[in-house]
């Protein structure tokens, strides 16, 4: 992956956090949060940074930088991610362990949230270069995590191999099999069934509730979908499989669109063949900014963030906007679609699939118990269901747009927490 690629990801994030954190700041106000109160969600419980060495293949000792963050553990073990980004930074680390604490209590899972990593670009080592970097922060940071303290998981730049060395890493630092310390791993090594696909199976169970809430009709609905990356692509394929209409698709070279319904699974082998989604065969080629304000029921940006903003949120013909993407609506579109009465279904809520299914990973790993692929998605969906009927009433009640109302309810949860051990 070429570095812009590594800019445009960071940059993700970087609005996510904006966004967040100019959430946060009405939300504490319209709280009435004390000064105790203030202070406690302010700080991490727990931050730090090491130093490692690691022999590269030219036999040169080479020192590298790692990070990880445990923001809030009230609830239960902190719960993060591992990345591997050259431009990660300390400061970066705890705003995006925040955010995972956040996203943990929207969906009343009794986890904490953290996040770490290592400063590199992983696409400059080699194989085993990788693997020692891995290990080499493992052992650094091995003190601070376990099944009980911080479980780690997959992120930016890092897969199941790489959660594989970790378990193994750590496995061997305690002498025993210890498969909760890390989620994110295959199957064959204690992994969750329905993981690869589970952030956007969660964003359609909570999609369906929101429209059973607004008595809207599977058969009479028309779908868009910005993006088909992993997530993007599981969207499509699944609604597909569903009965859902779907007009619209876009990958980072262009979009599609059929009034009357796209063969996604024909798309999906279209996009193997050629690399794109452009150019299929019965559609009509758009721009991604088309596709975010074509003719449709429902509006899913499953990409990049800051897609609908100021400019063409006024254009949305859309009822719903589920954001399977990190930060890709701007507060200013926020407003205006509020002010539309147009549904936007926040990321905290609407991409928290994963980490449930991290949760039920753990927690088949704790019990050494593992479940069958029905089981995990009745589970999940259950969760899901159960999360948004939570936001959507704490909206209703409010009169407020939902994000502020998931993460009223998340801040809400933690404090209690904090209250409950006698911590305020």
């Amino acid at each position: 992956m070429e570095i812009k690629n590594h800019e445009r990801l960071h940059a993700d994030d970087r609005n996510l956090c904006k966004l967040a954190i100019s959430e946060l700041e009405d939300i504490y106000s319209d709280l009435g949060l004390s000064e105790e109160e203030l202070d406690l969600l302010d700080m991490p419980r727990r931050s730090f940074t090491v130093h490692f060495p690691v022999r590269m293949d030219s036999g040169k000792i080479r020192m590298f930088v790692g990070h990880r963050v445990q923001y809030n553990d009230a609830r239960g073990p902190a719960k993060g991610g591992i990345r591997f980004h050259p431009e990660l930074t300390l400061d970066h680390v705890k705003d995006l362990s925040f955010l995972m604490a956040l996203k943990c209590a929207v969906v009343n899972i009794p986890f904490g949230g953290s996040k770490g990593g290592v400063v590199v670009n992983p696409k400059e080592l080699s194989r085993n270069e990788l693997e020692q970097v891995t290990r080499g922060y493992i052992r650094a940071i091995a003190n601070h995590i376990g099944p009980f303290k911080d479980i780690p998981a997959p992120d930016v730049y890092t897969d199941e191999k790489i959660m594989v060395w970790i378990l193994d890493e750590y496995e061997r630092i305690n002498g025993e099999h210890i498969p909760s310390v890390v989620t994110g791993k295959p199957i064959e090594l204690g992994g969750s069934k329905a993981r690869s696909y589970s952030t956007s199976l969660g964003g359609i169970y909570v999609l369906e509730e929101a429209m059973r809430r607004m008595d809207m009709d599977k058969f009479e609905v028309s779908i868009a979908i910005q993006g088909f990356g992993n997530v993007g692509e599981n969207a499509a394929r699944i609604l597909h499989e569903k009965g859902y209409k779907v007009v619209a698709v876009s990958d980072s070279k262009g979009g599609i669109i059929n009034k009357e319904g796209l063969d996604i699974e024909a798309v999906m082998k279209h996009k193997t063949q050629t690399g794109s989604v452009v150019d299929f065969e019965g559609s009509q080629n758009i721009t991604n900014e088309q596709l975010l304000t074509c003719e449709c029921d429902i509006l899913i940006p499953a990409a990049l963030s800051d897609q609908l903003n100021s400019n063409n949120a006024h254009d949305v013909k859309a009822k719903v906007v589920l954001e399977l993407a990190n930060a890709p609506t701007t507060k200013e579109a926020d407003n205006i679609f509020f002010e539309k009465n147009i549904m936007l279904i926040p990321d905290v809520l609407a991409n928290a699939g994963g980490v449930v299914v991290s949760y039920f990973e753990w927690s088949q790993n704790l019990n050494n118990d593992y479940w069958e692929e029905d089981k995990v998605l009745e589970r999940l969906k259950k969760t899901m269901i159960t999360a948004f009927n939570d936001v959507y009433s704490h909206c209703d009640e409010k009169n407020c747009r939902m994000r502020r109302s998931a993460y009223q309810l998340a801040i809400r949860r933690i404090l209690h927490a904090e209250r409950l051990r006698g911590n305020l």
